[in-house]
């Protein structure tokens, strides 16, 4: 059993933060060792060239002209090295950066689909946004200065051999100077944390409050609620502003420190071995070395606070993408297989009988939600499909055979026939039908590049009804086994809705069909209806049987044919 249930089978034991990092580097280790390979080379490089200079200066000074030649030679050659070296080994980051990223985001959609319903009900859309927004910068900000860093350590140990080789008192103070500017930058390094992590919850909050906003903008503009929420926006968006300049506060203390401590290090370094140079204790080609590496240990220094920053980025970003990943479905299957026949709902008493179609007309929407949702498998409940119990069904094969179709149900950007046909199987007679069972052909006819007209985000172009009308094509184009629709009608016309009831009625003629609704227009075209009362059967039998004998029944229908 893995400890961490992801659709990739290739995330074990991530439930921190650090060990999903870990995974992630593992998972492009060959490409992260060649990376550092070329860093390290790449840092060797620049580190050797103050001592291949200070040798060249000693070398005019005692007029060694062989000596001269061959350090010019040593030069250009680092430099040559230098140069190659740091072109691949900059590609490689790049590749890094890449792969850690879109491998984050390839582990968080399979996830995301693996949640299925279970995902926005523990998380909002602005968090999950977030990933992909920026988060995996982060993460691949985390990868990418590995390399860097790893050369960075490896270069201030060669200096330090070379400095205790050449001069004991300065190779002591590089080898001491550098653990305290470590030191000294660690305990900025947990306020910085917490402070990401606080700006990064705000921005996630903030990203779902603008998509609400741009999802709700026709409404708001009905009742005139544009410049309240906009003035809530304003304000989220400040709180987030303000915990940026927390941030930005503790990375400019960071930034400072790059410059401040390396500089005191070089410093000190110079003046010790200038004092050592004027005893003549080191010769003048030493001097000029010893100050080349204290310049040089600027850079590798700078990039270890780089990389005590990017990392700190990392893990905030990676505790995100790890909450999503130690998510569990509400819901899991099992192994077993059924011939398919009734399917009931043991806790509500409804049962719908193969090729008959069926509604329920339940006293309240949430009743009618909570039966489709047992029923499809979408939440826990004592359901069987033939003699067998639904929850021993693996979780693909109910989605293959019963699908639920809802009103909460999401137009997707792209082509119109991809949209309405997702298996990519069905036929443009099938595709017409079940546009014209859903009184969709206008809208099609309307586009001017019809069934390959293109849909926006959401399906904003449509109005509420065409949206409604779309859905239901899309359901009718799968033809599952069993379809559940949940209010299709609720947004339409009286004369639309009117044919959509007899069309569908027809088209789903000896198809196993449950439709949730109060429509008068709807119910009188279904085969049986059942009537739920606090979610439970109180009654059954045809339309207009229940309007004769069931008060209740007729009350429910009779206002929702007044409203």
């Amino acid at each position: 059993m893995r400890s961490l249930p992801v659709a990739d089978p290739g995330v074990p034991d991530a439930r921190s933060p650090v060990r999903y990092l870990c995974w992630t580097a593992r998972m492009q280790a060959g490409p992260l060792l060649v990376g550092i390979g070329y860093a390290i080379l790449w840092w060797l490089a620049m580190a050797l060239v103050p001592a291949a200079m200070g040798k060249g200066i000693d070398a005019i000074t005692a007029r060694d002209m062989p000596a001269l030649v061959t350090w010019g030679a040593v030069l250009s050659g680092l430099g040559i090295v230098q140069a190659a070296t740091g072109i691949l080994r900059h590609r490689m980051a790049v590749y890094n950066w890449l792969s850690a990223a879109y491998r984050t985001v390839q582990v968080t959609v399979r996830q995301a689909t693996r949640l299925g319903a279970t995902l926005p009900k523990r998380m909002s859309t602005g968090e999950v946004v977030s990933v992909g927004n920026s988060d995996i910068a982060h993460i691949g900000n985390a990868m990418d200065i590995l390399l860097r860093g790893s050369g960075a350590i490896v270069a201030i140990g060669t200096v330090t051999v070379i400095l205790l080789r050449t001069s004991l008192p300065l190779g002591l103070m590089v080898l001491i100077g550098v653990p305290v500017m470590a030191a000294a930058v660690f305990p900025l390094l947990r306020p910085l944390n917490r402070r990401q992590h606080a700006h990064r919850d705000l921005q996630g909050d903030l990203a779902t409050r603008g998509a609400d906003i741009v999802t709700g903008l026709r409404v708001l503009r009905g009742i005139g609620g544009e410049q309240v929420f906009a003035d809530r926006y304003t304000e989220e968006s400040q709180k987030v502003r303000h915990a940026g300049v927390r941030v930005a506060s503790v990375e400019s203390m960071l930034e400072g420190a790059q410059i401040l401590l390396p500089g005191l290090l070089i410093a000190g370094v110079t003046w010790l071995g200038a004092t050592f140079a004027t005893r003549g204790e080191i010769t003048a080609g030493q001097l000029v070395a010893f100050y080349g590496y204290a310049v040089f240990l600027v850079a590798p220094m700078r990039t270890l606070t780089e990389a005590a920053d990017k990392l700190t980025k990392g893990h905030v970003a990676a505790r995100r993408v790890v909450r999503i990943l130690t998510l569990e479905p509400e819901v899991h299957g099992g192994t077993g297989h059924s011939d398919g026949g009734l399917l009931r709902d043991v806790a509500s008493g409804v049962a719908i009988h193969p090729g008959v179609f069926t509604a329920v007309a339940a006293s309240t929407t949430e009743d009618a939600i909570a039966i489709a949702d047992r029923l499809g498998r979408y939440s826990d409940g004592d359901v069987d499909f033939g003699d067998v119990p639904l929850e021993t069904l693996p979780i693909a094969e109910v989605r293959r055979r019963i699908l639920v179709a809802d009103n909460g149900a999401k137009l997707f950007a792209g082509v119109l026939r991809d949209e309405l046909d997702i298996s990519g199987e069905a036929s443009d007679e099938d595709l017409a039908n079940a546009l014209y069972t859903a009184c969709a052909e206008d809208i099609v006819e309307a586009l001017p590049d019809g069934l390959d007209g293109h849909v926006a985000e959401s399906g904003r172009e449509f109005s509420g009804g065409q949206q409604q009308r779309l859905r239901l094509a899309r359901a009718l184009t799968a033809d599952p086994e069993v379809l559940i629709l949940i209010e299709p009608t609720s947004a339409v016309d009286a004369h639309s809705e009117a044919r959509i009831a007899d069309r569908l009625a027809k088209a789903r003629a000896g198809r196993t069909t449950l439709v949730c609704t109060t429509s008068p227009l709807v119910l009188d075209r279904t085969d049986q209806v059942i009537y739920v009362e606090d979610g439970i059967v109180r009654a059954q039998g045809t339309h207009r049987e229940l309007l004769a004998t069931v008060p209740a029944y007729t009350a429910l229908v009779t206002r929702g044919e007044d409203s």
